[in-house]
Formats: structure tokens, sequence, C-alpha cells
């Protein structure tokens, strides 16, 4: 009896409000409407259990007057994307430049299920050969880095160097606040950079230039109290000073204080 008067006032301010014509008795069966769909309107028990005007749109959820029935009627379905396609080549040859990848779309989200995530990422890179083939010439200046577990082992499969090459330790004096407030997925290494910490960074082929044994911004030749520049490929804004402190044969600091020269 209390349902009938209910669905009876119901139906008077569907009148009332210029709605009566697309208010129908039943749940979201076939019904789910995308966005905030005021249009998308039933007569029947909502989810708090009260029976009035309930609502199949996804923004029932947002303002909790959704039909008992939209959970399954309606179900949320999260964006689906393709796997990261692979990295791109360097945009330009023979300077610090970026590398890309992207992903693309497969199911758009509905039903206020997940959003999609990134579809692009760019991340640091250096050629050593213009696009005509040629070695690319080396100048002097700071040291570019990266990470080890990002490009170290890459390279090494990739080329049979003459020369394994070395490792040289250096302990980082300053640093911008770029570094650590990075958080993009391919350059959280750079929040591991801080004051005081000892470092190992690899020098190795195509950086290591074979005739002088050595890779730009190295600092071999400098003393231990002389303030060498590095800066980090994929944020130019991320650069500071360090000391030398040793050459070695093998890289043996942690891998996040692990990097490469590039």
């Amino acid at each position: 009896m209390a349902s009938s008067v209910a669905y009876v006032l119901l139906l008077v301010a569907a009148v009332v409000l210029g709605l009566y014509h697309i208010l129908v008795e039943g749940g979201c069966a076939g019904k789910c409407c995308g966005g905030s769909d005021i249009t998308c309107v039933m007569a029947d028990w909502r989810m708090d259990r009260v029976y009035r005007a309930c609502y199949c749109d996804e923004g029932c959820l947002r303002t909790k007057d959704c039909c008992y029935d939209y959970p399954t009627e309606c179900p949320a379905q999260s964006c689906v994307v393709t796997a990261w396609s692979h990295w791109s080549g360097c945009a330009q040859p023979c300077r610090r430049s970026r590398r890309n990848r992207q992903r693309h779309i497969v199911q758009e989200p509905k039903n206020s299920g997940e959003s999609c995530p990134s579809l692009k990422e760019q991340a640091g890179c250096m050629d050593y050969q213009s696009h005509q083939g040629e070695v690319c010439s080396q100048n002097t200046g700071p040291g570019f880095i990266t990470t080890m577990n990002l490009f170290g082992r890459r390279r090494q499969h990739d080329i049979t160097p003459l020369d394994p090459g070395f490792c040289m330790e250096y302990k980082i004096e300053s640093l911008t606040p770029h570094c650590r407030a990075e958080t993009r997925p391919h350059a959280r290494w750079m929040q591991y950079l801080r004051e005081g910490h000892v470092v190992c960074v690899a020098c190795r082929p195509p950086a290591m230039r074979n005739r002088s044994g050595s890779c730009q911004g190295d600092g071999q030749e400098s003393d231990s109290e002389e303030l060498l520049h590095w800066l980090a490929v994929g944020n130019s804004r991320c650069r500071g000073t360090w000391k030398k402190v040793q050459r070695t044969a093998h890289c043996s600091c942690p891998h996040v204080h692990s990097f490469l020269f590039i």
C-alpha cells in the first residue's frame, strides 16, 4: 500500500516537473546512460532503499540516487589500453634529445570505470651518429647521466665494445630541487640524487671516446677538490656539481646510486 501511494505521488511530481513522458517504472536493464543525464530516470527502489525517482546515468554514483540494480545492469568498465610501443629513436642526433613511446586505447571507460592512463611517455637519450652515419664529434662540457637500469643493460647488448669501460665515483656537492621533484615514471631515478651521497657512473662505448678513453665531463684529469658539472638526461633542470672520488674498474654502488654517462 505504501509503495503504491509513493508511486502515485511520484507520478504527480513528474507531471509538475514535465518529466512524465520519460518516467517509467522499472530498473536499469537496457537503460544505462553516460555522463550526467536527468532524462535517464526511472520509478523504482533506489540503492538507499527509498522508492522514488532513481537514475541510471554515470552521475548517479556521485549524487547517490542510482536505481537498486545499477551496479549489476551498468557495471563499471575500466579503460583498456595496448602495451607500450618500442621506444623511438632520438629526435636529434649528436646532442641531448628525447625518445618517445606510446600506447592506444582499446576500450573507453564506461559507467564510472577507471579512466585511461597516460598514452605517451618521453625519456632522455643521445645518439652518437648523425643521420648520415657519421660519428658525432665530442665537446667538453658537463657530464650527461642517466640511470643504469633504464639504459645500461640495453646498451651492453646492442654493441660489442673493444674496451669494456670503467667506473667513476663522485661525491655530489650540489643539485637543483627539480631532481627530487621529478615524478615521471622513467625519470624517478633522479629522486635518488642527493647532496653528500657517493654515486657511481659508468663510462662505456659509445659514450666513451676510444682514442682518449674517457667520457664527456668525467673529470679524470681533475683533482679531488675541483667541482665538476653534471646534468640528468631527460630533465635539463635537474643538474648539479660533484667532486671526483676515484676511478675503478667496475661500479659497486647500490643500483639506485649507479648511473651511466650518455
